[in-house]
């Protein structure tokens, strides 16, 4: 299989209004209202969304079985009409297309893939398997249902080609760790990156801007699994780290210390830039969209922290802009 740094990226053409949609379910099953009041948001973007029924079964926790899953996923990336490719929602399931999916038929029709949480699976997969830009930004039965739920500056900036722009996060994300990297954007739910090792779908981190985040999660969890990337031998070659908003992983209020020192534990010593605090994947609200795969900066200052991304995500470039 291709190296970290010798993969060819294939960048999908952009999202433009009035673009179809194809909405998928990877992973676990969806409510009817939810996945509705999503496609109303995206209607209201201009964008026409579209979806198989059968997106609605249900085998126990999963939307429908594996086959189905995995026919619906191809089937979206094949068909013309069909510009991007939106998750309704995460879960737990999408580890089992991993052996179903035909790589070489998406391959030969690379389109924007976007999800997070249980999707970072198929986004790692997609990304060092394919060489497919992928997008770690919110799904549509979850942020798409909420009026504050996506942050549209990032969104547009990721899918419509921009050529360089800047993430300039909210005060809240803190610097861990000063100093500044260049490396491939690259990462998404702790949980899942950890879940890989020693599969043939292993991450692949060398030479990346690496982001981290998870939900619900105790600390102590959080310790061991960063504990277990530093042990495997994936957060040595890392250029740079940035953690998300952690939503509800916060040790109680009697517990005598924060997050932010159970990570720096672990990531202290690695001689990166360390963010902590992102806004993408698990969030309270305004969910970033983040192109995986592509050239970024990160600079990480007591000031304050940017996120560059160097390069258009998408095929079709547009002058350069500023975002977030």
């Amino acid at each position: 299989m291709p190296s970290d740094r010798t993969l060819a990226r294939t960048k999908p053409l952009g999202l433009q209004a009035g673009d179809t949609v194809g909405i998928v379910a990877p992973a676990s099953n969806v409510r009817r209202d939810l996945l509705e009041a999503g496609c109303e948001t995206l209607r209201g973007l201009g964008y026409k969304p579209f979806y198989f029924d059968s997106i609605f079964d249900q085998e126990l926790y999963f939307a429908g079985s594996a086959q189905r899953r995995a026919q619906e996923l191809e089937e979206m990336f094949v068909r013309d009409e069909v510009k991007a490719i939106l998750c309704a929602r995460g879960g737990y399931g999408s580890n089992y297309l991993l052996d179903l999916l035909d790589l070489e038929k998406i391959k030969a029709h690379p389109k924007i893939f976007v999800g997070y949480s249980d999707l970072t699976t198929l986004l790692t997969y997609f990304a060092d398997s394919a060489g497919l830009i992928t997008f770690q930004g919110p799904m549509v039965a979850k942020d798409f249902t909420h009026t504050d739920g996506v942050d549209l500056p990032s969104w547009e900036c990721a899918l419509n080609g921009t050529s360089e722009w800047t993430l300039h996060p909210d005060a809240e994300v803190q610097a861990l760790v000063e100093g500044a990297a260049e490396g491939i954007l690259y990462g998404g739910c702790l949980s899942m990156l950890v879940a890989s090792l020693g599969t043939p779908y292993e991450i692949r981190t060398a030479g990346t801007i690496l982001f981290i985040e998870d939900i619900a999660t105790k600390p102590y969890q959080i310790d061991r699994m960063l504990m277990q990337l530093k042990q495997a031998g994936k957060l040595a070659p890392v250029h740079g780290v940035i953690f998300g908003e952690m939503v509800a992983c916060a040790p109680n209020q009697d517990q005598g210390y924060t997050l932010e020192e159970i990570v720096l534990r672990v990531v202290r010593g690695l001689g990166v830039p360390v963010a902590y605090g992102l806004r993408s994947g698990h969030v309270s609200r305004g969910n970033i969209t983040l192109p995986m795969g592509v050239r970024a900066r990160l600079t990480v200052r007591s000031s304050g922290v940017e996120l560059k991304i160097l390069e258009a995500a998408t095929a079709s470039a547009v002058s350069s802009r500023s975002a977030g």
